[in-house]
């Protein structure tokens, strides 16, 4: 039975909406494009019995919560033995946690960095013993393998989509009032709300007014910023963001102050998928009407980041860096990506 589970999941590499994929801009220029075909290559087989360390930012994060869940099943499906923890965006932390997968002899270390710089040393150490190391969003130099995005992409390509609404529903005589959700905090986070502005100026100059811009990584700090902004400009009819968030908690607040009747002009976008994000992209008496996703669902992310583990064991990579398609979810796809859940 298990051997027929591998089997399947080396075989179907579902996405439920064609990838576009982004070039790169943030310090890596070389690299191989994913698709379902590069994920393809990728044998399951090669994990079983492997040790497998993973440390993440936060599973705080709705889609890192979920991603991880689904990611634990097809690992252990496969037959690794995973070990999944959170460093809770502490360096230190997550430099431990690294310095314990090569006590306990991992076979490969997946490191999505709270600080790049800063756990470098620790996976250049880990590679000294022969442990195979990853990183998830960094193009970092002491690695086998970098799985990125293009932020600065990305960004537009949320830009993209609400610039798209925008000039579906206002213009020069009536201009959008604008959220724009950020968290410069974050270099990659920076990057994406930069491209938004990018492609908002560029798609639909003129036509909107950016009349807030608070930091929002979690849905209640959004609320909350929106909610407060929503006094002072009663007449917000859009926003965009840089994360999950941003969606739900915008989402929240207009709602809210709509009473849930939403008008046709407002509208919320911003990227990750989580459930919250698409049930509310389903829902018509909340205002999401765009997400710019990454494989699709909680089950094709982490099918991709397994044969990410698999193709790395088994050095058929091919590139340092290798760069993740993304592909627009809208009302009438999101039941597709619901399916796949956690």
């Amino acid at each position: 039975m298990k051997k027929s589970i591998i089997a399947l999941l080396c075989l179907v590499l579902v996405f439920a909406a064609p990838m576009v994929v982004l070039a790169a801009d943030t310090g890596a220029t070389e690299g191989v494009q994913a698709s379902p075909e590069f994920y393809a290559k990728a044998n399951f087989e090669v994990l079983k019995g492997k040790k497998i360390g993973i440390t993440i930012q936060s599973l705080q994060n709705a889609y890192w919560a979920g991603v991880m869940t689904a990611l634990r099943e097809i690992l252990d499906a496969a037959g690794a033995n995973a070990t999944i923890v959170a460093c809770n965006d502490s360096s230190a932390t997550q430099i431990g946690q690294i310095e314990n997968f090569v006590s306990a002899g991992c076979d490969l270390i997946m490191v999505h960095p709270s600080d790049a710089n800063a756990v470098e040393d620790a996976c250049a150490e880990a590679r000294k013993y022969g442990i195979k190391v990853m990183c998830w969003d960094d193009p970092m130099k002491n690695t086998d393998a970098n799985w990125i995005l293009n932020n600065t992409d990305l960004g537009r390509a949320i830009g993209d989509i609400t610039a798209d609404f925008i000039n579906a529903h206002f213009s020069a005589e009536k201009k959008a009032e604008v959220i724009l959700i950020g968290y410069p905090q974050t270099v990659i986070l920076l990057e994406r709300e930069n491209g938004i502005r990018e492609s908002l100026e560029k798609k639909a100059a003129g036509k909107y007014e950016i009349v807030g811009n608070p930091a929002g990584i979690e849905a209640n700090l959004a609320q909350t910023a929106v909610e407060t902004l929503l006094q002072r400009f009663p007449d917000v009819k859009v926003i965009a963001g840089i994360g999950a968030g941003a969606m739900i908690g915008a989402d929240e607040a207009l709602q809210i102050h709509t009473g849930g009747k939403i008008p046709e002009d407002m509208g919320v976008f911003t990227t990750d998928v989580t459930k919250q994000q698409l049930g509310q992209l389903a829902d018509p008496t909340y205002p999401a009407k765009g997400i710019i996703g990454f494989e699709g669902s909680d089950e094709d992310t982490g099918r991709a980041c397994a044969s990410m583990f698999a193709l790395i064991l088994s050095d058929q990579v091919g590139a340092k860096n290798v760069f993740r398609g993304v592909a627009p979810i809208t009302p009438e796809t999101v039941d597709k990506i619901i399916a796949g859940m956690k």
